[in-house]
């Protein structure tokens, strides 16, 4: 398989706190690779690396190698290259006020997309994608701040899709929906693997179990196991606490 994201000696620290430390994986290209682990365990500081969004932490310091591609992340001042590969979709929605559209359209406007029924396709595409076309469709010109929040977090999966990203990174993505709606965007996020890589953080092990092609688990910053769904979950783990943490002994 491809490499599509390389993770080499990564550490990650916080003021005088190490986040992340000593990791080493890489991601395959059209794979699901859920993230599971405790609170503090360092999952969300990962997927922030990998899209550079540490930069604008005052006080963080990254040491390493990401990869993208072949590719050092770091290689650039510059890193809107990188946000044009990479869609984020965090735990809470962050809906732009702004319009319903205008929020779906805004990253392939900055891009220089201009014609409207292009926009209009593109939007009705990554909203249907996100399962909420058919909630929204009446009232694209309303405001995204009066969708409730579970609609608001679809939304912001929605625009993650917009500007057709090749690796898609969500941090507890189903955090505020419901379970119905959850499924269907899981049934989304197992189509959309056949074009891009998806790296799902979840505290949800059964969502983990049924996304993943293959499962990490993260504690106190340290990656423990990282293997297939079939052999993670069937109790063929390297560290016992992987094991401990998914049958529900701790966490």
């Amino acid at each position: 398989m491809k490499k599509k994201i390389e993770i080499q000696n990564l550490h990650v620290s916080h003021g005088s706190k190490w986040a992340v430390e000593n990791l080493n994986f890489d991601v395959y290209e059209n794979e699901i690779l859920a993230i599971i682990g405790p609170a503090n365990a360092g999952k969300s500081t990962l997927l922030k690396s990998i899209n550079r969004m540490t930069d604008f932490s005052d006080g963080t310091r990254v040491k390493g190698t990401i990869k993208l591609d072949g590719e050092d992340i770091h290689a650039f001042a510059d890193s809107t290259w990188l946000r044009q590969k990479i869609g984020m979709v965090s735990p809470l929605p962050v809906g732009l006020p702004m319009s319903i559209i205008d929020n779906v359209t805004y990253a392939p406007r900055m891009a220089g997309m201009k014609d409207k029924i292009t926009l209009m396709e593109r939007a009705e595409d990554c909203l249907r994608k996100a399962a909420l076309w058919d909630e929204v469709k009446d009232r694209l010109d309303g405001l995204a701040t009066k969708l409730s929040g579970g609609q608001q977090q679809r939304l912001t999966i929605a625009r993650a899709l917009s500007h057709r990203p090749e690796v898609l990174l969500l941090d507890e993505f189903s955090i505020a929906i419901d379970p119905v709606t959850t499924m269907k965007i899981e049934d989304v996020l197992l189509e959309l693997k056949k074009d891009m890589t998806i790296v799902c953080v979840t505290n949800v092990i059964h969502q983990a179990r049924r996304l993943g092609d293959r499962t990490a688990m993260m504690l106190e910053g340290h990656l423990l196991d990282i293997d297939s769904n079939q052999r993670i979950f069937s109790g063929q783990v390297n560290d016992r606490r992987t094991h401990d943490y998914i049958e529900g002994v701790f966490g």
